[in-house]
């Protein structure tokens, strides 16, 4: 799924699906947990508005692309305590989805 499809849902969406649908476009790997941070950080350091979103971990779907678990990945992201690994509502604006695409994926 594309982000603009992603949008055409809703046009608030929370970060991690808006994090799966950006590695699909990028062809990328999302199970990173250390990625989702950087992705995180990044949309901070390009000031755009999040607010925290408690999703809930065994609603958040089950088997997602490729086997991976989407909340196996959000139960890796809760044992974290730091704000880079929650979830957050976003509102996907031409301006986030420039500031979202403009994030690169790269090793720490």
């Amino acid at each position: 799924m594309t982000l603009e499809e992603l949008r055409n849902k809703a046009f608030f969406q929370n970060t991690i699906d808006v994090w799966i649908a950006y590695c699909e476009e990028q062809k990328r790997d999302w199970y990173d947990t250390g990625a989702y941070r950087r992705f995180i950080q990044h949309l901070n350091a390009n000031g755009i508005k999040m607010q925290k979103f408690p999703l809930c971990i065994k609603e958040s779907g089950g088997m997602y692309e490729r086997g991976k678990d989407k909340a196996q990945f959000l139960e890796e992201l809760s044992k974290m305590s730091s704000d880079d690994a929650a979830a957050y509502t976003v509102k996907l604006s031409e301006s986030v989805l420039a500031a979202i695409r403009s994030f690169t994926i790269a090793a720490a």
